[in-house]
Order: structure tokens, then C-alpha cells, then sequence
């Protein structure tokens, strides 16, 4: 695994949730989901959701289509693109799939080449004690397949580090540099690409320019 971070904040990417840090809401947070009042994670998370087929909580939002790519690259890469806000994966010679991203925030930046070392169908989520001292209102654990986990429902966990290719509860975040250094995705296009890419992927995370477009 190769790793170089632009700040001295330490390599720990459990992400964060629009909740965690109230600094996150953007021009776009008029689109988040409203409290129902309906339970403990409905106040704290803003807004029940549906199931843990992705289907809700913006789970149908995509923004990805095919682009011509660099032959440089080959097929089966990933490369992600923190300037862009894109992920590509190459899927053929010259071509890739581009899907939009949320970006780390300034203090999390952070670039390298690593491999997926494991996929998960909903996986669960545990905020970082530096998480919960920020903010004790988070629980100690989120279940795989809430609608409230800010990890989604597919997960892609790249080496032995923990940065991770997620989904999100947050649609709205997609796109705006949010995250703690995970490159968080929307439900329908993680989903997607989570389906074409087997362990052992070869990931790039750069802060280099692509501007490919479809």
C-alpha cells in the first residue's frame, strides 16, 4: 500500500455523517430528509428512510456514464479522482465508467495507490472515539442495511487502511468535499460498480485532473 497524506491528520477514514459535523450542510442541505420524530435514529439522523434494498434515501440517484479515458490506463483500474470528484473504472481500452463522489474535506486529504482487500453487502458502522467526543449523540454502532448508515449498503475496503469506496445516507453530500478521506458514492452507482470489480482491484487516489466527460 502506498498512502501520502497533504496534512498531518492521522490515515483514519471511518466517514462521517452530515450529523457528526454540522459544518457539512452545504447549499444543498435543504434536500436532506427531515426528522419524523419516528424513533431515536430518525431524530438523530434526520429523517426515516426505506429498507436496505438502496432504494431510498436517494439510493435511484446516479450521475454515471462512459467516457473516452486515457489508454494508458488498463482495464479492470480504478482511478479516483479528488479534483474531479470522480471515480473512473476502466472498463475497456480507452474507455471508462465515471461516477461522481464526495471529496475529504481540506484537513483529510490524502492520495495513494492501494488494492481492494475486501467487499461488503451492507456493512455495519462504528464511529471513531474521536467521532463520539465530538459528538455523543452518535451511537456506539450503526446495523448493516439501515437506512440511516452512513456507509450505504455496499462497501469496498481498500488495503489494510481505513478508507473505504462506500455508499451513503446523504445523497446531497455527493459531490461536495465532505468526507473524512472516504470516497463515499451514490447507493445505485456503488451498487453498480461493486458488481463489475472483483478483490484485488487496483485503486488509485490522486488529486490529479481528468475532466473527462461523457
Amino acid at each position: 500500500m502506498a498512502l501520502s497524506a497533504f496534512t498531518a491528520a492521522p490515515a483514519v477514514a471511518a466517514d462521517d455523517w452530515l450529523f457528526w459535523n454540522p459544518g457539512l450542510g452545504s447549499s444543498r442541505s435543504s434536500q436532506a430528509p427531515s426528522s419524523s420524530g419516528g424513533g431515536f435514529f430518525d431524530g438523530l439522523f434526520g429523517g426515516s428512510g426505506g429498507g436496505s434494498n438502496g432504494h431510498t434515501s436517494g439510493g435511484n440517484a446516479s450521475g454515471r456514464h462512459v467516457v473516452s479515458f486515457s489508454p494508458r490506463h488498463a482495464p479492470g483500474q480504478i482511478i479516483v479522482s479528488f479534483a474531479d470528484r470522480r471515480l473512473y473504472y476502466v472498463h475497456r481500452r480507452g474507455q471508462a465508467i465515471s461516477y461522481p463522489i464526495a471529496a475529504p474535506r481540506p484537513q483529510s486529504r490524502w492520495q495513494g495507490t492501494m488494492r481492494i482487500s475486501r467487499k461488503q453487502v451492507n456493512p455495519t458502522w462504528t464511529p471513531t472515539p474521536e467521532m463520539r467526543r465530538e459528538n455523543p449523540r452518535l451511537p456506539s454502532y450503526v446495523p448493516g442495511g439501515h437506512p440511516r448508515n452512513p456507509l450505504g449498503y455496499r462497501a469496498l475496503y481498500l488495503g489494510s487502511s481505513l478508507y473505504r469506496i462506500h455508499g451513503t445516507d446523504a445523497p446531497w453530500t455527493i459531490g461536495q468535499p465532505v468526507s473524512k478521506g472516504c470516497i463515499r458514492m451514490y447507493n445505485s452507482d456503488v451498487a453498480d460498480l461493486y458488481n463489475r470489480v472483483p478483490v484485488g482491484t487496483k485503486v488509485v487516489v490522486t488529486w490529479n485532473r481528468y475532466g473527462y466527460s461523457g
